[in-house]
């Protein structure tokens, strides 16, 4: 009895523990920057338009129908939106709470099968303080939501694997028709074929055709998704089928998709970079395979990471957020990795090298402004250099010789050494870094868009596409060509092809300008 409330009491403090870091990481300053385009600014506006319409079941932006994604994410912004009005934070929320309920998962599922409390915590620790997964938490996009719907399915169509339990089955159904919801097919691809994939591997595929074809978790599975895609094909017709299925599916693995392509090398870059502070323990599980692959859970987290990073590689568009469809079980063979690991004090070099290169920051801009005519880019990296200012360097040498500090901790064991990190830079990331990107980039476009509103502006938007200005604005605008005693929102860099422009409002290459008559 003893023992059972010594667990309990241990796994309240970790979970207490994980509350804070997720606070950290995925709520602290979730609405201090202004929405990003194109993603926030285009999801955002289409719940704006969602709430001004009254039309629950089609999305719109700009007024023109918006096939991109399924509804759920929409939903969900809705409701933030109503219970705590229309801002940066309402529209995140749904994100933060995603990645929040995808943390908690990953630590269960862990606890469950080790009936390990320490290596449960390090493996949603290490999730939560990721790069890619910090900021993508933070996102009004629907991609935290789809990643915790991709992990509570996988987890629990191994966990039915392995028990035959009917409420596992029930669960992995239920989630993937919640992720139909809210991305579509790839919330179904990426399940079925890991799932056949480690099948077919263990000589059991048997299994896999009972699993997938249960007459009841597919009924579940129709019953969750099917109602919102049948009514939106009653609304919009063959344009929803084309433009969702087609378009935004099909086409986005055939081709290259709004210009997003890449090389078959393309996220290997994104990884290492995307898993800072702790890119080092990706080469600690390469290093460490033979050892993990016998377990049998760990072949199946193997070949979910491997599928989605070939597949992507594979894919004609190519986005960096991708990748994180395979990130989950990427953390837990990370923290199980940990303790075989030979030179754990090494792990910290990755992070301190990476704040060493944004320390010099300041000095690659100013070499990088030699090298472009661009004025619209000269605008944006002579903004950097004035938002960095001198303040810069000493932000980022505290930050790494704090790193370094705590890797002198003795008493620290190495799995919290890293937590410490990267609750480090998750704070650099969030109060620093974040909001600069938000001035630098999107700042001018909300300023230029409230003076709109308050001067009821009627507004052509040319050579740019800035969705979230029809956010702040609570306006439509027209795409096309200005036109004499026309507004426009355009940059610097348009500014020789207009006619006598008067500058309404200019900062860091975003202008607003009226063309005299």
């Amino acid at each position: 009895m003893t023992h059972l409330n010594l667990a309990k009491s241990e796994t309240t403090r970790l979970l207490a523990i994980l509350a804070v870091i997720i606070f950290i990481s995925f709520f602290l300053g979730l609405g201090n920057a202004p929405l990003f385009d194109v993603d926030e600014g285009a999801f955002s506006e289409a719940t704006r338009e969602m709430i001004a319409s009254k039309n629950y079941l089609t999305t719109y932006l700009n007024g023109i129908p918006r096939f991109d994604k399924p509804v759920l994410i929409y939903w969900l912004q809705l409701v933030c939106v109503r219970l705590f009005g229309q801002s940066e934070f309402s529209f995140r929320l749904p994100s933060a709470l995603a990645g929040t309920v995808w943390a908690t998962s990953i630590f269960l599922f862990v606890r469950k099968k080790a009936s390990n409390n320490k290596q449960a915590f390090l493996a949603a620790a290490l999730m939560v303080l990721s790069l890619q997964v910090t900021v993508i938490a933070k996102a009004a996009i629907a991609d935290a939501l789809l990643n915790c719907f991709l992990a509570i399915t996988l987890f629990a169509v191994l966990r039915h694997y392995e028990t035959g339990t009917k409420s596992a089955l029930h669960l992995a159904f239920a989630a993937a028709g919640f992720g139909m919801l809210t991305k579509g097919p790839i919330a179904v691809i990426i399940p079925v074929a890991v799932f056949f994939i480690f099948a077919l591997l263990e000589k059991d595929i048997k299994k896999w055709f009972k699993t997938v074809f249960s007459p009841t978790g597919i009924l579940l599975f129709l019953c969750i998704a099917l109602p919102w895609y049948l009514l939106e094909y009653r609304d919009q017709g063959m344009p929803f089928i084309e433009g969702f299925f087609f378009k935004h599916n099909v086409n986005r693995f055939n081709t290259s998709f709004e210009g997003h392509s890449g090389s078959l090398l393309y996220y290997f870059p994104v990884i290492m970079i995307g898993l800072m502070p702790y890119t080092g323990l990706l080469f600690t599980v390469l290093f460490n395979l033979k050892k993990l692959l016998p377990d049998r859970e760990n072949r199946f987290l193997i070949i979910w990471f491997c599928f989605v990073f070939i597949f992507f590689s594979l894919s004609g568009t190519k986005l960096p957020h991708y990748l994180i469809y395979g990130y989950t079980p990427l953390f837990i063979l990370m923290a199980r990795s940990l303790p075989i690991s030979k030179h754990p004090e090494r792990l910290t070099l990755w992070p301190l090298f990476l704040l060493a290169l944004l320390a010099f920051l300041p000095f690659f801009v100013q070499i990088a402004m030699s090298y472009t005519s661009d004025a619209y880019i000269l605008a944006l990296l002579q903004g950097a250099i004035e938002l960095m200012g001198r303040k810069h360097l000493f932000v980022m040498m505290t930050t790494l010789i704090v790193i370094m500090a705590i890797q002198f901790m003795p008493k620290l064991s190495a799995g919290n050494k890293l937590i410490a990190t990267g609750m480090v830079f998750a704070l650099l990331i969030n109060i620093y870094l974040m909001p600069i990107a938000g001035k630098l980039l999107q700042e001018p476009v909300k300023e230029a868009a409230l003076k709109a509103k308050k001067e009821r502006y009627k507004i052509v938007m040319w050579k740019v596409y800035n969705p979230s200005f029809l956010v702040y604005s609570n306006s439509f605008v027209e795409r096309r060509a200005p036109r004499k005693g026309e507004i426009v929102l355009t940059t610097v860099k348009q500014l020789d092809a207009l006619d006598k422009p008067a500058i309404l409002y200019s900062k860091y290459g975003i202008v607003m300008a009226k063309l005299m008559q």
